[in-house]
Formats: C-alpha cells, sequence, structure tokens
C-alpha cells in the first residue's frame, strides 16, 4: 500500500534527536524524500552513518533561528529534490527561569528560537510551495505545514513565562497562517505534546528522582508518550487524509489538557 507521502519532499528541523528525529524517520520510512535540518552537527553525522548514501535522505546543518539559514536551508533542499511539499518546525528551546527576573533578552531569545525561527521559514516555504502549485491541478494541495508547540502555551507555568509566552505566540501564527495560506491550498496545523520521553526530559528524570511519578500523576492515561507517538499524528496531518484539516491545535497528551492546571503536573 502506498503512503499518502510517498514521493514528497518534507523539511524537519530539529531532526537530530527526540520528536524530530521521529518525525523524520517516520517521514522517510513512508516514502519521502527528507532534509533534516538541525544546528547539531554530530547528531546529524550519527544518524546519516545508519542510511548510507540513501538518495532521499540529506542533512542541513545551521542555527535555524537564523535568517540566512533559513534562506540557504531551502535552497539546499530544492538543489536535492527540486521542491518541497512538506514543512515540520519541530526545531524548540525550553529554558527555566525565575519569573521575577526574566530579562528583555531571555524573552528575546524564548521568541527567536520558538517563534520566529518557524515563522521565517514557514513563510519562505509557503512562497515556494505558491509557485509550485501554479503548474498542478487546482484539486491537489499545494502543501502541509507542521508547527511543534507544548501545553506550555495554554497552561500558565511560572517557571516557564518566556517559553510559555513564545509558545503561546506560536499557536497564535499557525492560526493566522492557516488563514493566510488556505486560499493556495497550503494547511498549517499544530501538534501540541505534554511530557514526551526526549533526550531533555530523560535528563530531567536523572537530575529529579520524583519528577516521572509527578508526570505520570498529572496525566489520565498514566504515562510518558515516546516521540514515535508524536511522529504518527504529524504523519496525518501532513497527508491526504486530512485534507480539510487546518489551523488546528491538536494535543498529543494523554489527557493532560483536559484536567484543571492545578492538576496537571508541568515539565
Amino acid at each position: 500500500m502506498s503512503s499518502s507521502v510517498e514521493g514528497k519532499t518534507a523539511i524537519v528541523t530539529g531532526a537530530a534527536r527526540g520528536i524530530g528525529l521521529a518525525i523524520a524517520r517516520s517521514l522517510h520510512l513512508r516514502g519521502a524524500n527528507v532534509m533534516f535540518a538541525d544546528s547539531d552537527e554530530a547528531a546529524l553525522d550519527h544518524e546519516f552513518d545508519r542510511h548510507g548514501d540513501d538518495p532521499r535522505l540529506r542533512r542541513f546543518h545551521a542555527d535555524m533561528s537564523q535568517r540566512l539559514s533559513v534562506a540557504n536551508l531551502l535552497s539546499a533542499t530544492l538543489d536535492a529534490f527540486d521542491g518541497v511539499d512538506i514543512l515540520v518546525n519541530a526545531h524548540r528551546m525550553i529554558r527555566r527561569q525565575d519569573p521575577l527576573s526574566v530579562s528583555e533578552s531571555d524573552l528575546e531569545e524564548m521568541l527567536r528560537q520558538n517563534l520566529f525561527a518557524g515563522l521565517r521559514l514557514t513563510q519562505i516555504v509557503a512562497k515556494r510551495m505558491i509557485l509550485q502549485a501554479e503548474d498542478r491541478d487546482a484539486t491537489h494541495m499545494a502543501g502541509a505545514i507542521v508547527n511543534l508547540t507544548t501545553l506550555a502555551a495554554q497552561r500558565p507555568h511560572p517557571d516557564l513565562l518566556a517559553y510559555s509566552i513564545a509558545s503561546a505566540a506560536q499557536d497564535q501564527a499557525t492560526r493566522a497562517m492557516a488563514l493566510a495560506l488556505a486560499p493556495y491550498r497550503i494547511r498549517v496545523n499544530s501538534v501540541s505534546f505534554g511530557s514526551v520521553m526526549t533526550t531533555e526530559l530523560k535528563a530531567a528524570l536523572k537530575d529529579d528522582p520524583g519528577l516521572r511519578e509527578r508526570i505520570v500523576k498529572g496525566t489520565p492515561m498514566g504515562r510518558i508518550a515516546e516521540s514515535e507517538e508524536l511522529a504518527e499524528a504529524v504523519l496525518y496531518l501532513v497527508g491526504d487524509g486530512a485534507g480539510f484539516v487546518t489551523g488546528q491545535i491538536v494535543n498529543v497528551d494523554g489527557g493532560r489538557s483536559l484536567l484543571d492546571p492545578v492538576q496537571a503536573a508541568m515539565f
């Protein structure tokens, strides 16, 4: 059975580890050409050592919050695959801070990493998708874009004040871009996750032995998700089955967003 992403080209940022890596691998497994983009060159090299010279895979190492990196990433993708059909903005940076001491530079850094990086890439990739669509049947979608965000955008958490503000802004950007790009047959959605077993969470669990129990107690489904579970949600949103879905923030959180904020344990 063919996949609805087979033969399409995807850019995935934050693709060297964790959720971004799981998404990039899943897209490749289902037949897509995939550009893995990340600032961690060593982790990218390690991943690509597993694949050899697969013609459907490319890597791009750069700081995704820099304007020039965004333009160069798209150029590298077009050089390799002649187009782009899917964009997944999985690059994120989380930083805890004293809410009474968050500086302008702290907030600017969280906005730069978690809002502007993905928004700039969305804008430039969307323009390319619109150009490509001029030569395509008007009944077909021109592209699909998915942003990765977290429940911090919806639920206040003092220690994540700057990150929460940036995440909430990203959710609103998802909705606004969905409206702006709908006439061009480009869909824009977000996947908002709760606690997922990423590299960062593994380190946090090691430093705080009681954290796992608090997360599990604050999650109705009683467990921590694996990165691959988020990848499945992203695959749905970029696939043909979600052809009439746009502007949505899809919670993949084991039910945490259904709880009273006081009950929900955040990390």
